[in-house]
């Protein structure tokens, strides 16, 4: 929460909320290697809802920072693309989250320190637990 909190207040001079920036940045990224990505599938990317996608990509078309078309392979689903404008805020964003990382980081050596690349290593092993959605709780009352 407090990552989410400073990256809102970082990237709020340009505009964006952090759940914005994280839907612009992904969708940069994809850009870059050359991908046209539909709505799921940057949801899919992201890890966020596909019908929250579908509202941040409405809010950010409004804004003129992304572009949204009809895909061609699949009448029903959308594909985004950042705007010239959409690249150049989605730029200057990402180097403002870059100067919070580095912030967050620096008690651990830096983005390149043995600590940090450990401590990266042990989070993605923690996200990539699954997880039991039903409490012992529940499983008691069944």
């Amino acid at each position: 929460m407090k990552w989410r909190v400073a990256v809102d207040r970082a990237v709020a001079p340009l505009g964006l909320t952090h759940a914005q920036y994280a839907l612009m940045a992904s969708l940069h990224g994809m850009g870059r290697s050359g991908l046209r990505p539909s709505q799921r599938q940057l949801a899919d990317t992201t890890g966020l809802e596909a019908l929250y996608v579908s509202k941040l990509a409405r809010a950010l078309e409004a804004a003129g920072l992304v572009a949204r078309s009809r895909d061609p392979n699949d009448p029903r689903a959308m594909q985004l693309s950042l705007t010239e404008q959409g690249r150049d805020v989605t730029r200057r964003a990402i180097k403002v989250v870059q100067g919070l990382l580095d912030q967050l980081l620096e008690p651990l050596g830096g983005q390149g320190s043995p600590r940090t690349r450990q401590f990266t290593r042990e989070l993605a092993t923690l996200l990539d637990a699954p997880l039991d959605l039903h409490t012992e709780n529940d499983k008691e009352q069944s």
